[in-house]
């Protein structure tokens, strides 16, 4: 996340450690760490070979991979910078100008800049603002920054759940809802889907995941519990093998959108 002094991203400095349970850092320069299965992503600012040498020997981890890269390099080189949907603005904390969100995408997925995320808000900002459908509760699974929760609650959802099993994307998820006054309508959760599938029995479920898990909960009769759903995650070639998943009753298919090889799907449950 950025901290002062620092009010944008431009070189991201990483240190992949082969140990997870290592000690809480306390540097300026840190952006955050990213905690994944049994490893650990050290994100800086600037430099930190002596500092994190020195983690290694405290901790007994070892440095697997370490890189110096852009920051647009990070975010697949795309550019982060103000957009526009269906006349709802987003705009990263460091552009200034009129905005619905203000953004700190850190290095977490889910920043709205990657087609799958603008899928799944393209199709919130239809589904939310229909007479047709009152949307008072939603789940958001794999929130990463919180986006798709900050827009919903912008819409007038009154109660969302958002989820993340990154520890360091919940910890995003939560400042960029202080930042933008909608702490009180959204709850983020560090959970895992693989484990425990949340509580189902809202008006929305938003769900931006890969493939396997998506498989995972198609097969879990908890998931089918909610109104509407807005999946994204996946591309034209997989979806063959979702549609197979879903069940076989009391599910209508709403709409398919595609943005470049990007699907996104809106199902209603009867």
């Amino acid at each position: 996340m950025l901290r002062p002094p620092y009010t944008h991203y431009n070189r991201l400095y990483t240190y992949h450690l082969d140990l997870k349970d290592i000690p809480a850092i306390d540097d300026p320069d840190l952006i955050g760490t990213w905690i994944e299965d049994d490893t650990a992503i050290l994100f800086f600012h600037r430099p930190k070979e002596r500092l994190v040498q020195k983690l290694c020997e405290a901790s007994g981890a070892t440095i697997i991979y370490e890189a110096d890269l852009d920051y647009t390099d990070w975010e697949a080189g795309r550019e982060i910078s103000t957009f526009t949907l269906d006349g709802f603005t987003v705009a990263p904390v460091w552009e200034k100008g009129a905005a619905d969100i203000s953004l700190d995408p850190s290095v977490i997925f889910g920043s709205g800049f990657h087609p799958s995320t603008r899928l799944c808000l393209e199709g919130l900002l239809k589904y939310a603002r229909s007479p047709e459908i009152s949307i008072n509760t939603a789940l958001d699974l794999g929130c990463g920054t919180g986006l798709l929760a900050i827009s919903a609650a912008k819409q007038g959802v009154g109660r969302i759940i958002a989820c993340d099993n990154n520890r360091l994307a919940c910890q995003v998820a939560r400042a960029n809802c202080e930042t933008n006054g909608v702490a009180g309508q959204v709850t983020v959760r560090e959970t895992d889907l693989r484990r425990q599938c949340p509580d189902t029995r809202v008006d929305l479920v938003m769900a931006n995941l890969y493939k396997g898990l998506m498989l995972e909960l198609f097969g879990n009769p908890d998931f089918w519990q909610a109104k509407l759903y807005l999946l994204s995650g996946f591309i034209s070639g997989m979806e063959e093998e979702l549609l197979a998943a879903l069940p076989q009753e009391g599910i209508t298919f709403l709409e398919r959108r595609r943005n470049d090889r990007w699907c996104s799907w809106a199902l209603l449950r009867q």
